[in-house]
């Protein structure tokens, strides 16, 4: 098969696309032939080398978490698929052409949704839902979900509203034109000073994108409230002993990934696709990634 191979750590131009071998399902595992593969940030973290304390890449290394695909051979003890099933997951090494994902961590995609475009969401949208999850946001109480145009912000104000909390999306100046997307009641400039000070105090908040923004808004955080993180703790937590913080890591769970692409599909979320690109053409991908601002890109095998 071809595949997206790494030798080393480094920039996108590690990424090679060459031949290697077939992978071989074991007990328990599925072979899928890859229609779609998603650019995330764990990708080219990973590619550079800042996960290798607690997600190594081993030499020569392929790469990519997000898959969607139909099902092409099982190992013995599969149960619940059939060859030609259309499918998605978090898995490992989905830059390529095929790739073997455990049974336990594969769900079926919705009937209605384009496969191309389900490979968009595994990550994201599970990641959204749990971030969501973790603020304990309750019904009538009010949270800020911050990086909100972005796929796992988009994906955490969807879960929020769904368990009847308001929503102020914290989305840059420059991304307010979005915000009629976002299905927040509310919508805030984290890049305005003024308008963060200005907010009401919060009940909780759901972060995806750290920094500076962070530590403003866990200001904002009621005593006994929640500020839930993708992205770790503000560095000024500690000034607030009252706020329970949370750092989100996300957790494959089958029925969380079919109930937000089901959401997708009926259009209850909108998960943007910013490109679709050939898979040899990943390295290009991962760059325009890192700059952020263009959606979801989509590798092709």
């Amino acid at each position: 098969m071809k595949a997206i191979v790494v030798y080393q750590y480094g920039g996108p131009e590690v990424l090679k696309f060459e031949d290697y071998p077939d992978p071989v399902p074991g007990p328990g595992d599925v072979l899928v032939r890859v229609a779609a593969a998603s650019v995330n940030p764990i990708d080219y973290k990973r590619r550079a080398g800042l996960t290798k304390d607690f997600y190594p890449m081993h030499f020569p290394s392929l790469i990519g978490v997000d898959v969607a695909g139909t099902v092409a051979g099982m190992g013995a003890g599969v149960e619940g698929f059939s060859v030609g099933d259309p499918v998605f997951a978090m898995a490992d090494n989905t830059y390529a052409q095929l790739c073997v994902i455990n049974s336990n961590i594969l769900a079926k995609v919705p009937e209605g949704l384009d496969l191309i475009r389900a490979a968009a969401l595994p990550l994201a949208t599970t990641t959204g839902n749990q971030l969501s999850s973790a603020t304990e946001v309750k019904a009538d109480q009010t949270v800020v979900v911050a990086g909100a145009a972005g796929s796992v912000g988009r994906s955490a104000v969807f879960a929020a509203k769904e368990r009847g909390a308001g929503v102020i999306a914290g989305v840059l100046k420059r991304q307010m034109d979005q915000a009629s997307t976002l299905g927040a009641d509310q919508v805030v400039a984290t890049d305005d000073d003024t308008a963060i000070a200005n907010l009401p105090p919060l009940d909780a908040v759901a972060d995806a994108v750290g920094g500076r923004t962070a530590e403003k808004l866990i200001a904002k955080v009621k005593p006994g409230g929640v500020f839930a993180s993708v992205v770790g703790v503000p560095q000024n937590a500690a000034k607030y002993p009252s706020v329970k913080v949370v750092y989100v890591f996300s957790k494959f769970d089958r029925k969380t990934l079919e109930f937000m692409a089901e959401a997708v599909r009926d259009g209850k979320l909108v998960i943007p696709i910013g490109q679709t690109l050939p898979l040899s053409k990943a390295a290009e991908a991962q760059a325009a990634a890192e700059k952020g601002g263009v959606g979801k890109i989509l590798l092709v095998p």
